[in-house]
């Protein structure tokens, strides 16, 4: 499969030591040339592969020095792409990146999509399309747990369990039609049916394993989000800012501070948490206040974790008691916070509201209770399995939502071979089987979703 040249910024926009704009495609080494000039004329043409070489970018119209320059030369098929690539590392100013870029635009190089040099090794056969979308996750990756998790995803773990599982259901189907074209025997449909069970169950469990670790996995990925929820000046910013270990929540003691929903990133034991500080939930005639409010209601019913926020220093009210109403059967944490002050909580109250949730007392002030808060929240979710390091773990919700029709195809199999149903109709479940979970590696996928996948990757990725 031949491809156009393509050439884009691999690394941040800004200013920096270095900076890299890399190139692929068969005329990558051709067009590089064009513009280097390295000592005693060294042409790029002719050198090794996986060299690197110091020299200038000059701009072929003018003759002028347009960067000093160290460029790598790699020549397919032993590259990222599998086409030859070359990667120019420039000084890290806007300028000269852009500098560097143009020449490889207006010198034969067209600017790549989106996530096209990743497109091109899959389409090239180098990595699958789970690998590909591992590395995506792995530049997002916001915890060490989830960079493992990629990295694992992106060595091919998933990848040779999925081929794994439709290797096994192809020789079911290879055998079954063996012994339908070729009967030795007059129990042939018996043997036949006790072989799809077998494979059939065995499939099945393979995928439910999967499965289990599904929660963890997208967790890992995309960061739990967690609402802090509270009567107004209850603490509820300065538990942000002290998760966070920066002050980035105005805190002060008049009611009804933040109005807005507050957004921070935070890595909690191992647990990427999306957390998001709340306008204390009240009834207020401030109209700003009053949408900041109903902001807070909405982020609430999206939430995978809340962090309830009482006070200690406040009588338990009917507003405190609406809160828990609203967050019933959800996966909660109930924090009573400012301890250094003195009691006027009806704690017995709050231990009985609280029975199916955990509860930690807190002094945010003084730092008293960050470290139990911290603790519940990464036993809540992973309870140490997390740490078990040969689990394959299924993060990717588009993995997730083919692992489930793929288990419910493989039910209706097995169902259908218990009922006796005949071996032709079995066949089209099991067949079904395999082509999802062909879609998760893409064996079996529609252009259009390897478009759309792609699309959502950084430049120059």
């Amino acid at each position: 499969m031949e491809f156009d040249t393509i050439a884009a910024i691999s690394t941040p926009m800004g200013e920096g030591a270095i900076a890299i704009v890399r190139l692929s495609g068969d005329q990558a080494i051709a067009i590089a040339d064009k513009l280097f000039k390295g000592i005693g004329g060294k042409r790029l043409k002719t050198v090794s592969s996986h060299t690197i070489h110091y020299g200038q970018i000059i701009d072929p119209k003018t003759g002028q020095v347009a960067e000093e320059v160290m460029v790598s030369v790699m020549k397919g098929p032993k590259t990222f792409t599998k086409e030859d690539v070359v990667e120019i590392n420039c000084h890290g100013g806007l300028v000269s990146v852009n500098r560097v870029l143009q020449l490889l635009l207006t010198n034969g190089a067209r600017l790549a999509e989106p996530g096209e040099f990743t497109k091109r090794a899959f389409l090239n056969g180098r990595i699958d399309l789970s690998q590909a979308e591992a590395v995506m996750d792995l530049i997002r990756a916001k915890t060490d747990r989830a960079m493992n998790l990629a990295l694992g995803q992106m060595e091919g773990r998933l990848s040779k369990l999925i081929r794994k599982l439709r290797q096994e259901i192809l020789e079911t189907l290879a055998h079954v039609e063996v012994n339908i074209d070729y009967p030795e025997y007059d129990d042939v449909e018996e043997m036949s049916h006790r072989m799809l069970l077998e494979k059939g169950t065995y499939v099945k469990e393979e995928i439910v394993k999967l499965l289990r670790t599904s929660q963890q996995g997208k967790i890992l990925r995309e960061g739990l989000s967690t609402v802090i929820v509270g009567r107004p000046n209850v603490g509820k910013s300065s538990l942000l800012n002290s998760l966070v270990h920066e002050n980035k929540a105005i805190v002060t003691d008049i009611p009804g501070t933040t109005r807005d929903v507050i957004e921070e990133y935070v890595n909690v034991r191992g647990v990427p948490l999306r957390l998001l500080d709340t306008a204390g939930i009240r009834e207020t005639e401030d109209i700003v206040e009053r949408i900041g409010v109903e902001r807070s209601r909405q982020v609430l019913k999206e939430a995978d974790l809340i962090l309830l926020v009482l006070n200690y220093a406040d009588e338990f009210t009917k507003e405190d008691e609406n809160l828990f109403k609203a967050v019933e059967g959800m996966d909660v944490i109930v924090i009573v916070n400012k301890t250094d002050l003195p009691q006027m909580i009806d704690m017995d109250q709050v231990h009985k509201l609280s029975k199916n949730h955990k509860l930690v007392t807190t002094s945010l002030l003084e730092d008293r209770g960050v470290d139990e808060l911290e603790e519940a929240i990464a036993s809540l979710f992973f309870e140490g399995s997390i740490e078990t390091g040969d689990l394959t773990y299924v993060s990717n919700t588009r993995h997730i939502a083919l692992l489930n029709q793929a288990l419910h195809s493989i039910e209706e199999a097995i169902h259908a071979v218990e009922m006796g149903t005949p071996i032709d109709i079995v066949q089209i479940d099991l067949t079904r089987t395999w082509e999802l979970l062909g879609e998760i590696i893409g064996d079996s996928v529609h252009e259009s979703l390897i478009d759309q996948l792609f699309s959502q990757f950084c430049l120059g990725k």
